[in-house]
């Protein structure tokens, strides 16, 4: 028996017949309370009814009502005033520092077996998430709603890691977001270098070059670690001939070349498409994150990330290899990603921190009108029968997978809560 089980049938009253206390006294629960995610006891706000009395307050659970003297509760003063005990065995009286008896419920005859069994089942799956068969059964309603909630707590999460990003550039709103921006030019296999590459070349010194598009894409490649070798071409020896007379005048130190990846991605996305693409956007745009906070729809987002690469790069991916003549223009899916990963998370960031609702909105508004993402995760729901229309429910799914389905928190997602038990009507008192 796990205790987060017990939680479970304590906070949805789940019970197959009338309570009694160990000391045979007839038990009501008014109100389980609520989960303590602090220090003390497990529930807060609490309310039950023991023979004819009436109790407000906290409530502990424990496999084992030894465990009470196992986990030292009985030094802690917050114990004291505990109003109910709850253990699966009842295996030791547990006393208050009065010498007074606490009010115990044991659940040993209690458990509905059938319920047990589906979450232990869900334990022992091995399959890509615990309920993968079993999805399809779930209201559609429940998933929805579930999905909405946790495409705004991956949101959050995004947001703090943008408040510790402004942090470490002393609340620079425009450092930051270049920094940002930047990582997220790098999807995934190349965050990392992107990263290192802006934290090593701050936007400033590429403000000072915005107006020579040739300076830009040098200190970026540069800075990159790409323009050491020796070149046939002209192009990147102007660039390195550019790029090292930067060097000297900002005192740079570029970040090491090897680290860029270019195996497993099809050649536009190649991190020197990337950068190029990367210096036409910081060319055209005044200020990166003013022009964030100015979105309002898709189509200005289509508009602020409509870039391409440098004449030269239409007819290469790598330096010295001349290619067919293609534009390369940043394509739709990777707008969208972009967006979806960096754009929208800023705009929410930047409204939560500075209490500007109409970001936070704006935000919303924005995810919600854009299509769902599609990876390995979104298809794996899509052919357990679970469909979502934007990308807010796909940012959900991708919250579920990680924070839920891969920790088999089953019990504490409303789907897992739903297969386990669909009538979660706790019991009520005798007429």
């Amino acid at each position: 028996m796990k205790e987060e089980f017990l939680h479970f049938l304590w906070k949805n009253m789940v019970f197959n017949e009338f309570l009694l206390t160990t000391h045979g006294d007839p038990l009501v629960i008014i109100r389980p309370g609520e989960v303590n995610h602090d220090a003390g006891p497990d529930f807060i706000n609490s309310r039950v009814r023991i023979g004819s009395t009436i109790w407000a307050g906290f409530v502990e659970i424990h496999v084992c009502s030894s465990d009470w003297y196992k986990h030292g509760h009985q030094f802690d003063e917050k114990y004291d005033n505990i109003i109910l005990h709850v253990v699966y065995q009842n295996d030791e009286e547990i006393y208050r520092s009065s010498g007074e008896p606490i009010p115990t419920l044991e659940l040993l005859t209690h458990i509905n077996k059938e319920v047990y069994q589906k979450y232990a089942a869900f334990l022992k799956s091995r399959g890509w998430i615990p309920c993968a068969n079993l999805i399809n059964r779930v209201d559609t309603t429940v998933i929805s709603d579930w999905l909405g909630e946790l495409a705004e707590k991956r949101m959050r999460k995004k947001a703090a890691r943008i408040e510790k990003t402004l942090v470490l550039n002393n609340q620079d709103w425009e450092q930051a977001t270049y920094q940002l921006v930047a990582s997220g030019f790098g999807f995934k296999l190349n965050t990392l270098p992107f990263e290192l590459l802006a934290k090593s070349l701050p936007c400033h010194y590429l403000k000072r070059h915005k107006n020579d598009p040739e300076q830009t894409e040098a200190l970026l490649f540069g800075q990159a670690g790409l323009l050491s070798g020796t070149f046939r071409e002209s192009y990147p020896n102007m660039l390195k001939k550019e790029y090292l007379h930067l060097k000297r005048s900002y005192n740079l130190h570029p970040i090491r070349g090897h680290l860029w990846n270019f195996l497993r991605l099809r050649p536009s996305n190649f991190p020197t498409i990337r950068l190029s693409q990367f210096a036409n956007l910081i060319v055209q745009a005044k200020s990166l994150h003013k022009e964030i906070l100015r979105i309002t729809n898709t189509k200005e987002i289509h508009r602020f990330l409509d870039i391409q690469c440098s004449p030269y790069w239409e007819s290469h991916y790598m330096f010295d290899a001349p290619s067919r003549k293609k534009n390369k223009k940043m394509g739709r899916q990777s707008i969208e990603l972009l967006t979806i990963n960096t754009i929208i998370p800023i705009l929410y960031a930047y409204g939560k921190l500075k209490n500007v609702h109409e970001c936070i909105t704006q935000s919303r508004i924005l995810l919600a009108g854009l299509p769902p993402e599609k990876n390995n995760i979104t298809r794996k729901f899509e052919e357990a029968g679970v469909r979502v229309g934007n990308a807010s429910g796909s940012q959900g799914l991708l919250y579920l997978k990680s924070e839920f389905c891969d920790q088999k928190k089953c019990l504490d997602c409303p789907i897992g809560q739903s297969l386990c038990c669909p009538d979660r009507q706790g019991p009520q008192p005798p007429a």
